[in-house]
């Protein structure tokens, strides 16, 4: 029998402690790293050029991109207006990719240590938690989509799922069945927390194999039902003058946003890259992928209006009006894959990383990605989002408020201000070079108070549309592109205006054989902080 002591053990915290690893560069005393934070050791940098590729190509064919494109016509644009969009839109986001990526790819570290040279050491903290958050956020929006992959599979099985019968009320926006498929799908994502970083590529790889061909013969029966000159020739836009110029900025703002989340925190990937080179293949396969995406979603929606009098921006909608059983439960199916891939690559993982800074000495990436499976799918009750177009465009665009300036700073400070010349020790280090003032770099301080407010009033109006707010919401339609482009420049104007001397080196340092005599001048430099910080409190 097991004794009440044994069931009290498990409820202390010491029992939870990681097994503590020797980390490379964190102080001995106290947890500021684990064996998940450390630089990735070279035995472990497996990613290749192939893996990348599989990896954007899995990541592209989800069903949010779809959504994402077929949603534009839903609020009025025209394909010639949403192609375009997707395509610039990822062209930028590709570039800041490859910029953020090239960072993770040289140093081996993730999103959340890597920050804290821009942020400071305490306020990257900040960044972290905005960042964990929207993980769990987007996780539960693919969860939900996922759950009606899972409903659809189950109806082509079982017809009469159809009729089972609502005991939740109109206002939860989600009937019993839907619960019930939310739950099943839930259970399938739980047992793909177990699987590693290094081993995860070759479930990308084959979802890249599976799920593109299935989307494409999707394409291909659309236009045999309705030729193109039929359904994708007729759409034309509804909209005009500054009404469809600032829809299209904002189809363009969630193009960038849909993504935005990994161009952060990218180096949580690289970091696994064999060289530097291997993750340049984003900046074609990012572009090409999701924009040929976009043209499935967009082509399909167009003939689904012809066949069915409606925009069936949600494939899953245009799935449940097909009669033949096999090819829907084959189709929800491939949609199911899609989403399990994504709820991983761009979610899971990111969102684990994160907590591993946050909470060095309990969680590791595999307890990180157990737990955001645990409270993003229920705790953000993602059908409230996302149930209609204009809601799903809106969550979209709301998120890029914080993420534009996050990427801005990261690509400013690496390659503007200290053009790659970075102290990767130091940035384990509470009380060393990247400490600024008190763990807060001003300059990243003031960049965000400068670019987060004025996409504010947009924010909360979209989320309550009876706010009104005038023209104020006109910059949150491109909230991304303002916070990145502005957060660069004033970034990179305080740095060098008002420059932090002591994060200066004059080349890499990327451990600490190679520190030379900056190692003790790193120590001296951590003194000197305790020491100033004790002479201002007295």
């Amino acid at each position: 029998m097991v004794s009440a002591n044994s069931y009290l053990a498990w409820a202390r915290p010491s029992t939870w402690a990681l097994e503590r690893e020797p980390s490379s560069f964190a102080p001995s005393r106290g947890w500021w790293s684990n064996k998940d934070m450390d630089p990735v050791p070279s035995r472990k940098r497996t990613w290749t050029t192939l893996n990348y590729l599989a990896y954007w190509v899995s990541d592209a064919w989800n069903a949010a991109v779809w959504q994402l494109a077929s949603s534009m016509l839903a609020i009025g644009l025209s394909w010639r207006q949403a192609l375009p969009a997707i395509a610039v839109g990822h062209v930028i986001i590709a570039a800041v990719m490859v910029l953020n990526g090239t960072i993770g790819a040289r140093l081996h570290i993730s999103f959340p240590v890597l920050n804290r040279s821009s942020f400071g050491f305490w306020f990257s903290y900040f960044s972290v938690v905005s960042r964990m958050v929207l993980s769990m956020f987007w996780l539960g929006i693919q969860a939900y989509t996922g759950s009606q992959c899972v409903y659809q599979m189950l109806k082509a099985i079982w017809p009469s799922i159809a009729r089972l019968p609502n005991h939740l009320p109109p206002e939860a926006h989600i009937t019993t069945s839907g619960i019930m498929c939310y739950f099943l799908y839930w259970l399938i994502l739980i047992p793909l927390m177990f699987v590693s970083p290094q081993k995860i590529r070759w479930f990308f790889l084959f979802k890249a194999l599976v799920v593109p061909p299935a989307w494409i013969a999707i394409l291909i029966w659309s236009v045999v039902k309705v030729p193109i000159s039929q359904g994708l020739l007729q759409q034309h836009s509804h909209l005009s003058g500054s009404a469809l110029s600032y829809a299209w900025l904002s189809a363009l703002n969630s193009a960038l946003g849909i993504y935005a989340t990994v161009a952060v925190n990218i180096p949580d990937f690289t970091r696994y890259a064999k060289n530097e080179r291997a993750q340049y293949i984003q900046l074609l396969v990012i572009p090409i992928t999701f924009t040929l995406v976009g043209f499935i979603g967009i082509a399909v929606t167009s003939a689904g209006e012809v066949l069915y009098g409606a925009v069936l921006w949600n494939p899953l909608s245009l799935i449940d009006h097909w009669d033949n059983r096999a090819t829907a439960f084959f189709a929800a199916f491939t949609f199911a894959l899609a989403q399990l891939g994504t709820n991983i690559s761009a979610n899971t993982l990111s969102a684990a990383n994160d907590m591993t800074a946050l909470f060095p000495k309990y969680i590791n990436i595999r307890r990180g990605q157990i737990i955001t499976a645990i409270i993003g799918p229920w705790a953000f009750v993602p059908w409230e989002i996302v149930t209609t177009a204009q809601g799903f465009l809106s969550f979209m665009n709301g998120y890029t408020v914080f993420l534009g300036p996050f990427a801005g700073m990261m690509v400013a400070d690496y390659w503007i201000v200290h053009r790659g010349r970075v102290d990767v020790p130091s940035m384990y280090q509470p009380h060393g070079r990247y400490r600024y003032t008190y763990g807060f770099n001003w300059r990243a301080v003031l960049t965000m108070l400068l670019t987060v407010p004025p996409n504010m009033p947009g924010l909360i109006a979209s989320v309550n549309p009876a706010v009104h707010v005038g023209r104020a919401i006109k910059v949150f339609r491109f909230a991304w592109l303002f916070g990145f482009f502005v957060s660069v420049t004033i970034y990179s104007f305080l740095s060098l205006v008002f420059p932090a001397k002591e994060t200066f080196v004059d080349q890499l340092i990327i451990d600490k054989s190679h520190e030379g005599s900056d190692a003790d001048d790193s120590s001296r430099t951590e003194k000197r902080s305790i020491e100033d910080e004790v002479r201002s409190v007295s």
